[in-house]
């Protein structure tokens, strides 16, 4: 049966691109590598997007109802009273948290005793609040719309729909990049998410401010799939571990400068600009073709050849290899794409559906999706073990973000070493276990231990997300790699959703939030030793590719094992290659066809004339031979 999937799924002609076309037009060379770094500063800018809806939606650390002079008494004078003590006396006091947050007192109109012992009503806050201690703004979407109190299911609401947002950008956008191209899909996307945050400054409401935000998130996560497709695309199979983690330390570069940018910003709309202000910048890229070309990897899977020549012409100047200099093998390569592809061959493009006829792949995909959903689920019960020991904004913020810089080094300096399918194992168990002595000893444990099992859980984590979206992009095949990463991503964004979930249900769901995840982190254990291991591996390119995608054994062969066949067979000495032959006949076209050869055929202007003595010997070799 699986070789009947296999079957159906080769589709089109095919080239190595790896090794046949990848190192005659220069490799990983000096172009390659400034595409690559161009397609960082859309991490930058997606990043600042992202992360600046922490501080929209931050509820201040102290707030209370602003005093309404309408429910005191007439005889009421404020001017014989302090401000703490007219606070007190219009407001009231709860044990633990000061001034209520949403109640005031109202007096008898005919009273003038303002003592406890009066009876006093209390109503719903009337003209507003006052906000004290708002971390990096001074205003912000809580603030502006009064979000608080009866209103305060509208934050976790507007995260939801923030996240539905960049679900559906995956989903959609990255299926996108399949049928127009990487650099289309992102000049799009990034065209569209400018617009939108600009709009979103002008918002006048709550519910505009949602639905935009909404639609912006749409387009960031086609910014973000397509530039980070590109960047591997580009790289040789040592390279890609290095480049997409330098991706994630602009990420974290961005949520480092973000505290700082809102403190001088000040007002959510100014934050706003100032992070819509690095797209706006991108925008140059569509005068700039140069600087986010193409993928020629994916104009090859999809037998665009036209273009996929042109390309090739492209990167191979400008990484100092010309494709005429030589017979052998640059002349050769535009003509073995001619041969592989033939003449007639048209494009096609794919989209996830085409995973029904696949085993592997979906497998693989709904594997990564599953620890992805983990890693971005889980880190809500981290964080807040983390308010527990320190209610202070800056401080779970700030190690939040150095958390995800230490995975970053720690997948840097493991990963290449011990493989992806390793390193995303033992992120799974970490955070497992870390999740697991949470839940069970929380109430045994000093909260020093509390904190490092909190720390370690967050960081292994993070590491289980950055994986997760590297091991995807790597195992998934070209032609539908932006569908299959868009739903790998997807998933991600839905953990990252069941947090304001919780939150929208004031939290009464935590505990069992904190079991379910932790038994998924348990689960996921078993789930990864299904997958392959791509270190140091080509990526596939055609479904066929990746459907052909083996996990390795899980346990490495006994040394003293006696690995030999019984019967040795010896190969032949010559074997038949269709891939030389192919070669040598581009080659003899090309020379037969050349106007110019490279040598001169010398070709003598009449027949030699023979000796006496090999005329007679001519001769008696004609009798015999009668």
């Amino acid at each position: 049966m699986a070789r009947e999937r296999t079957a159906t799924v080769n589709t089109l002609p095919s080239m190595d691109y790896e090794t046949r076309i990848f190192p005659h037009i220069g490799g990983y060379g000096r172009y390659n590598r400034l595409v690559v770094l161009f397609s960082w500063f859309p991490n930058f800018a997606v990043m600042l997007n992202l992360f600046s809806d922490v501080f929209f939606t931050h509820i201040p650390e102290s707030y209370h109802c602003k005093p309404d002079p309408q429910l005191l008494p007439s005889t009421f004078l404020p001017s014989s009273f302090s401000r703490q003590g007219y606070l007190n006396l219009t407001i009231p006091w709860v044990n633990g948290s000061g001034l209520s947050h949403c109640e005031l007192f109202k007096y008898p109109s005919n009273t003038s005793d303002f003592s406890e012992k009066v009876h006093r009503e209390r109503v719903s806050c009337t003209v507003g609040w006052e906000y004290i201690h708002v971390a990096g703004l001074q205003s912000n979407f809580v603030t502006e719309w009064n979000l608080v109190c009866s209103d305060y299911w509208k934050i976790p609401l507007q995260h939801i729909c923030f996240m539905t947002g960049w679900i559906l950008g995956y989903i959609l956008l990255g299926t996108l990049c399949d049928w127009l191209g990487r650099r289309r899909c992102f000049l799009l996307s990034i065209s569209l998410s400018s617009l939108l945050g600009v709009v979103v400054c002008l918002s006048s409401s709550a519910v505009m401010f949602m639905l935009l935000r909404l639609s912006q998130g749409v387009m960031l996560a086609g910014v973000f799939v397509s530039s980070y497709i590109a960047r591997l695309e580009l790289c040789d199979p040592p390279n890609r571990l290095m480049v997409a983690m330098i991706s994630s330390f602009f990420s974290v570069i961005a949520e480092l400068l973000l505290p700082g940018i809102a403190v001088l910003c000040r007002d959510w709309p100014v934050l706003q600009a100032v992070a819509t202000l690095p797209q706006l910048l991108l925008l140059s890229y569509w005068c700039c073709v140069s600087v986010f070309p193409e993928s020629p990897r994916w104009l090859m899977a999809t037998a665009q050849i036209p273009q996929l020549k042109r390309s090739l012409r492209e990167f191979s100047t400008r990484n100092g290899v010309c494709l005429r200099d030589e017979i052998y093998p640059g002349e050769t390569l535009l003509s073995e794409i001619d041969t592989a592809f033939g003449e007639d061959c048209q494009p096609r493009y794919f989209s996830i559906l085409e995973l029904r006829r696949t085993h592997v792949i979906w497998k693989n995909c709904l594997i990564l999706s599953f620890t992805l959903f983990i890693g971005t689920g889980i880190q809500y019960c981290f964080t807040r073990n983390l308010h527990s020991y320190s209610s202070n904004f800056y401080f779970s913020y700030f190690l939040r973000v150095m958390t995800g810089a230490l995975a970053c080094v720690f997948i840097c300096l493991s990963v290449n070493h011990f493989g992806r399918r390793g390193m995303l194992l033992l992120s799974a168990i970490i955070t497992g276990l870390s999740s697991l002595l949470l839940l069970a000893l929380t109430q045994y444990l000093r909260g020093g231990l509390v904190l490092v099992l909190s720390v370690l859980g967050l960081l292994f984590s993070q590491a289980l997300a950055m994986l997760s979206v590297l091991f995807a992009c790597e195992v998934m095949p070209t032609v539908v790699r932006g569908g299959c990463l868009g739903l790998v991503l997807a998933a991600g964004c839905v953990g990252m959703a069941a947090s304001s979930l919780m939150e929208l249900q004031n939290n009464g769901g935590y505990f069992l939030h904190h079991v379910i995840f932790a038994s998924f982190a348990v689960l996921s254990v078993l789930s990864i030793m299904l997958l392959p291991e791509s270190k140091r591996k080509p990526l596939p390119d055609s479904l066929k590719e990746g459907e052909s995608q083996r996990r390795p054994p899980l346990l490495l062969p006994r040394p003293d094992r006696d690995d030999l066949p019984l019967l040795s067979t010896r190969p032949p000495l010559s074997e038949y290659n269709p891939d030389n032959y192919s070669r040598l006949v581009s080659a003899t076209r090309k020379m037969l066809t050349k106007e110019s050869l490279p040598y001169r055929i010398a070709v003598p202007m009449h027949a030699a004339l023979l000796s006496d003595s090999e005329t007679q010997e001519d001769g008696t070799l004609k009798e015999v031979m009668s």
